[in-house]
């Protein structure tokens, strides 16, 4: 089948004609729009792939520690009746699993050392039904028996006060939170060190102790939890499954979704991503329109091609055409090979990082700072799709003028001094 004149003679001036032998430097600026483009669309795929799979990944340690839905008691108070409330919210069928808990603040000791703490207490029973980091630490868990004020630590807050299991520790109960509120000074309640867990995410490792509820009751002057974790079936509809449980729950209660939790977090990393793409994006369109310049001096030195042409019968249409397709198809390669390079490195990144921080003896994300201490990589369709459409877009724009001139060259003014 033999392809239209135009098609054919635009690849064969995008497969180095002989303009680009007669100068080398219409095809060295031709190869840097390519080359450009090609950098930029590898760039954007791999930003917005690691930006992804950082939320992906701190969001998955996340919901390891805190539940799908929590139901609690205005300021920190002890439910009415809790055992009610969970009877209520199972009959949701979105619901999975339900488990009560005590949480409240303090600061725990050990020697000189001292932290702050966000206690937590559980049942070790219904835990593991509710969290994944629960459900994977069982066994420690099931060491907090009531009345022995046992206490599981994050791995980072272990390590901070230098301890160990086995070892003891001080809880710090500050003023008025105790039996009735009303101590005139703080509480201190010795306690086991019964394990360590670690969630993989800096701010719950730091802060974490589990206790069992019993002991964490006691220990607050509490008549009962303080609010009740859910696990949902689809934790994308938690939003929704709480508006539908806020109007189904009797009593005096508040219920806060996942999102809600570290509703600025997300939101930051979500216009981040968004600043990301636009930023990117204008590599692609310097890049694109570099195409402009390689065309305008490719028509200037194709004049009298362009005007032997017209002589024998071309229209002006069919001249801007084999510009176009010229134009098109470094659009087209520049773009394909960025999607080669970039879904190269974004599926490799955890490959690719540590060997360059072992060569420069640097760590990029330090996990105090960034929250979790490996670069994760998620490339998705939803972002490379429109990448790629934005690219060729770009590419196909930039040869609409120097294709336009090409149409209006007139054939006996170029061909005058041939």
């Amino acid at each position: 089948m033999q392809l239209p004149y135009e098609l054919a003679l635009g690849l064969r001036y995008t497969r180095s004609g002989r303009a680009a032998r007669r100068n080398g430097f219409i095809s060295f600026i031709s190869g840097a729009s390519m080359l450009g483009i090609a950098l930029g669309v590898a760039a954007l795929i791999v930003v917005l792939s690691v930006m992804n799979g950082f939320q992906k990944e701190v969001r998955e340690r996340m919901l390891g520690v805190v539940a799908h839905i929590e139901v609690f008691a205005p300021q920190g108070a002890a439910m009415q009746d809790a055992a009610r409330t969970i009877a209520e919210v199972k009959q949701n069928p979105a619901v999975t699993g339900a488990a009560p808990y005590v949480a409240a603040q303090a600061l725990i000791a050990h020697g000189d050392d001292m932290k702050g703490a966000l206690v937590r207490g559980i049942d070790p029973a219904l835990e593991g039904s509710v969290t994944s980091l629960a459900a994977s630490n069982a066994e420690v868990l099931a060491t907090l028996v009531p009345g022995q004020f046992r206490v599981v630590l994050g791995s980072e807050l272990a390590k901070s006060l230098g301890v160990k299991a086995g070892d003891a520790a001080t809880l710090v109960v500050p003023a008025g939170q105790g039996p009735g509120g009303s101590q005139s000074g703080p509480r201190y309640q010795p306690l086991t060190v019964a394990g360590t867990v670690d969630s993989g995410h800096f701010q719950y490792d730091s802060t974490l102790v589990w206790m069992h509820q019993d002991d964490a009751m006691a220990t607050f002057g509490l008549r009962g939890p303080t609010g009740i974790g859910l696990k949902l079936q689809d934790l994308e509809q938690a939003n929704a499954v709480a508006y539908q449980l806020a109007r189904t729950v009797s009593g005096d209660l508040l219920l806060r979704d996942w999102t809600q939790q570290n509703r600025t977090w997300f939101e930051a990393v979500r216009l981040q991503k968004r600043m990301m793409f636009i930023i990117l994006a204008l590599i692609v369109a310097v890049a694109a329109f570099n195409l402009v310049s390689t065309l305008v001096m490719t028509v200037n030195d194709k004049r009298a091609d362009i005007a032997i042409l017209r002589t024998l019968g071309a229209s002006p249409k069919s001249i801007m055409g084999v510009f176009v397709v010229q134009g098109a198809m470094v659009g087209v390669i520049g773009t394909l090979a960025g999607l080669v390079l970039g879904l190269g490195i974004a599926l490799n990144i955890d490959v690719i990082v540590p060997a360059i921080e072992k060569a420069l003896g640097a760590s990029f994300l330090p996990k105090d700072i960034y929250l979790i201490d490996r670069m994760p990589s998620e490339p998705q369709s939803t972002d490379i799709v429109p990448i790629a459409l934005i690219s060729l877009a770009l590419a196909f724009v930039a040869t609409l003028y120097p294709s336009w001139r090409a149409s209006r060259v007139n054939p006996a003014e170029a061909l005058r001094y041939e």
